[in-house]
């Protein structure tokens, strides 16, 4: 019986540990197809019989089985910022494709509080070209970055966002399974600023560089400091239903928003002053960046999707 311990422990480490059925099934083939005198014992026995034999002091010696570690990359849970600015909800925005290659990405994080939005592009959603867009989003956020919430894709649950999450101490969080409540900031942001304004047309991946150029420059402070939004308020109704409306005095930018909160300039990064934030939200009137911008814009989309 030995023999057949050992030629068990064999078995199922070549064949990474199948069930006890597709085991049996595999010692029948052994034998009955390809004339394997040696597993004519096992071909026979129960199933059963076959986990009673794994479980034995001698199957044990002879089978050292490798435990492969499973790395967890974020906590699968809702942010909870508690009304401080800092944390991020972040999601991809595909363009399409362009003669029949994959177009450009657009990376869009939002702060769940203020709702105060950077905007990037990426020609791929490969490490090469997420990271060093992804760290110079992180930049212009003015106040110290606590959060980053995400879906379940595998462009940003990989151990290389994890550790620059890691190194900057933001926690690192990810959606719940048939929650779709988790990200939704960020997705409706998808549709009313990036889809706004860039449609729905492709564009090529190597136009990526110039719309990061415009999202910096352009995009980015316009959405920020000169475009309102809805800041909704929470009314909970006699059976438990949670009603969210949409108070007309409480539309603001986000830096509006950002201002309002108690003792605000308590959250700002190193090196960045209220003065400064003031200075750069008084630098053009709402409309006048708007139509900045969208001379901007225009004059980028007709470039990429004009003729090469």
């Amino acid at each position: 019986m030995a023999a057949e311990i050992a030629l068990l422990a064999g078995v199922d480490a070549a064949h990474e540990d199948l069930s006890g059925p597709a085991i049996r099934r595999v010692m029948q083939r052994e034998h009955e197809v390809f004339g394997k005198k040696e597993s004519v014992r096992l071909a026979g026995i129960s199933v059963s019989h076959i986990y009673s034999l794994r479980d034995t002091a001698v199957n044990r010696s002879q089978r050292v089985r490798a435990q492969h570690t499973q790395a967890r990359i974020a906590e699968r849970r809702k942010p909870d910022p508690r009304g401080r600015p800092g944390y991020l909800l972040v999601d991809t925005v595909h363009q399409g494709n362009h003669d029949g290659e994959a177009g450009l990405f657009h990376i869009n994080a939002v702060d769940t509080v203020t709702q105060w939005q950077v905007v990037g592009c990426v020609e791929t959603i490969s490490e090469r070209h997420l990271i060093p867009v992804l760290i110079a989003m992180l930049h212009p956020f003015p106040f110290l970055l606590l959060g980053f919430h995400c879906d379940n894709g595998s462009e940003f649950i990989n151990r290389i966002v994890a550790q620059l999450l890691e190194k900057l101490r933001m926690e690192f969080t990810k959606s719940r399974a048939y929650r779709t409540t988790d990200n939704a900031l960020v997705e409706g942001k998808n549709g009313a600023v990036i889809r706004k304004h860039i449609g729905y047309g492709a564009i090529a991946a190597p136009h990526a560089e110039a719309f990061q150029k415009f999202y910096t420059a352009q995009l980015n402070p316009y959405l920020n400091y000169h475009r309102p939004c809805g800041f909704a308020t929470i009314q909970v109704l006699p059976r438990g239903k949670r009603q969210r409306r949409y108070p007309v005095e409480d539309y603001r930018t986000p830096y509006e928003k950002l201002v309002s909160l108690p003792k605000w300039e308590q959250y700002l990064k190193l090196g960045i002053t209220a003065p400064m934030l003031q200075q750069q939200a008084m630098r053009k009137s709402d409309t006048e960046a708007a139509q900045e911008m969208q001379k901007a814009k225009l004059a980028l989309l007709a470039k990429s999707r004009g003729p090469k």
